[in-house]
């Protein structure tokens, strides 16, 4: 059959994405690209519900390709919490459960005996799984060959009251450390220099196991071979327990000096009516911890934006956070109400405020990335060769995790080079090499 498959979401819902592309060219199945995406007699459609202009999108792929006669497949996390969404849009959808991509074959399979034999649809196939299989040690078609996408754990044990992904993905479960061990191994083995370690929160992990963070990137960082790690995001009420272990763990020269911490927003009461279990008093320990020990670290934020009852003056609150502490980067949402969480009794803000607030910070976001970037011209180091550009320049990091496209270098993935910053473009910087 032609396959084509089509991704919505974070890093894990990619890694996902990655493992099922596998199993359909395993299958002798037909993986196409998204020019041929009209001839597909199969459509997966790897679903986020995080974002309700993403839900919508979905909702129209499923319904749109059906119309067409496809045969439709909705993996990821709408299933879990909106599978009647899903049927009104397409009643002959089939289902596979979040925690079930291990199946995908089982599923193609019986879809391909329906078509062969000329059967009706007979409405749609459901399988799922209680517990997450087959996300560890598998094949996977990899978006880049040299990037390598490890889910350590899925779920969450905490509940803030945005969140729909905690009801999709259900409570915390690492997996074992030495599958997580085994798997990197084998994709350094297999030519991945940059290890992305991907989860709902990767601070919680091993929360439920006894071997957590910092006790895991020590096992990674033991691993023989040219590769650097970048840990994901962490949330502070989940990093002050495991604090200092981790400011030690991340002292290896594998594991890039990036912190991802998201704090959604710098109010209190804001803090509050999230069920965000943090004070920011506790972010502050956080990141005077980091940039203690790494000079230069790279801060990444998420911030929510018209919360509701967000106030001006909550609002400011951020806002002074921001520029107080110059994150490198920050994913700016608008809030965005969703079924099934605590928060979609909550009474929403005017929209029109929401889009003001978010293009306020938008604002104070650039002006500090311009004068980050400025301030990084005639910087010189070490850098680490991620991948190689479209362009065919070569994609290197700082240990800050830092972007610098080097041309006509020579250079590949893996190997370490001496550059100096020549200038900056709005998503990366350039380099030339020095002795």
């Amino acid at each position: 059959m032609k396959v084509y498959l089509e991704s919505f979401g974070c890093s894990a819902s990619l890694a996902s994405a990655e493992i099922m592309k596998a199993s359909v060219e395993r299958l002798g199945h037909e993986l196409l690209g998204p020019a041929a995406a009209a001839e597909a007699e199969v459509y997966i459609c790897n679903s986020c519900t995080v974002k309700y202009t993403t839900e919508q999108k979905i909702l129209y792929k499923v319904r749109s390709m059906g119309e067409k006669g496809v045969q439709v497949i909705v993996s990821g996390c709408m299933p879990e919490v909106q599978l009647e969404d899903i049927l009104h849009a397409n009643p002959e959808a089939h289902i596979l459960g979040v925690n079930a991509i291990s199946r995908l074959g089982e599923l193609l399979s019986l879809i391909e005996r329906r078509m062969a034999e000329g059967l009706p649809a007979g409405g749609y196939l459901e399988l799922r799984t209680s517990e997450p299989l087959g996300f560890l040690n598998v094949p996977r078609e990899r978006s880049n060959p040299n990037i390598h996408i490890c889910q350590i754990s899925q779920g969450c044990n905490f509940a803030c009251s945005y969140c729909i992904v905690k009801n999709a993905r259900g409570k915390l479960r690492s997996f074992p450390p030495e599958d997580i061990v085994k798997d990197i191994r084998s994709a350094v083995a297999e030519g991945c220099r940059e290890i992305w370690l991907t989860s709902q929160d990767d601070s919680q992990y091993g929360m439920d196991t006894g071997v957590k963070l910092p006790e895991l990137l020590c096992m990674i960082s033991e691993i023989p071979g040219d590769f650097k790690v970048r840990v994901g995001m962490m949330n502070p009420f989940s990093v002050l327990p495991i604090l200092d272990e981790l400011v030690d763990a991340f002292d290896s020269d594998k594991v890039f000096k990036l912190l991802h911490l998201p704090i959604q927003s710098a109010s209190h009461s804001v803090l509050k009516r999230m069920n965000r279990l943090h004070k920011m008093d506790a972010v502050d320990e956080i990141i005077t911890k980091f940039r203690t020990r790494f000079e230069d670290l790279s801060l990444f934020t998420d911030i929510i934006v018209g919360f509701c009852d967000e106030t001006d003056e909550d609002f400011e609150e951020t806002v002074e956070w921001v520029k107080k502490y110059r994150p490198e980067k920050i994913n700016i949402s608008r809030y965005s109400p969703r079924p099934h969480t605590k928060a979609f009794s909550f009474r929403n803000l005017d929209s029109r405020i929401s889009v003001q607030r978010s293009h306020t910070l938008h604002k104070v976001c650039e002006q500090i990335k311009l004068g980050s970037k400025q301030e990084m011209i005639g910087w010189k180091g070490r850098v680490f060769v991620s991948k190689y550009t479209e362009m065919g320049d070569v994609l290197t990091r700082t240990d800050a995790y830092r972007p610098v496209v080097i041309s006509g270098s020579g250079l590949k993935p893996g190997e370490y080079a001496n550059v100096e910053i020549t200038g900056a473009k709005p998503g990366y910087f350039m380099g030339k090499l020095i002795g």
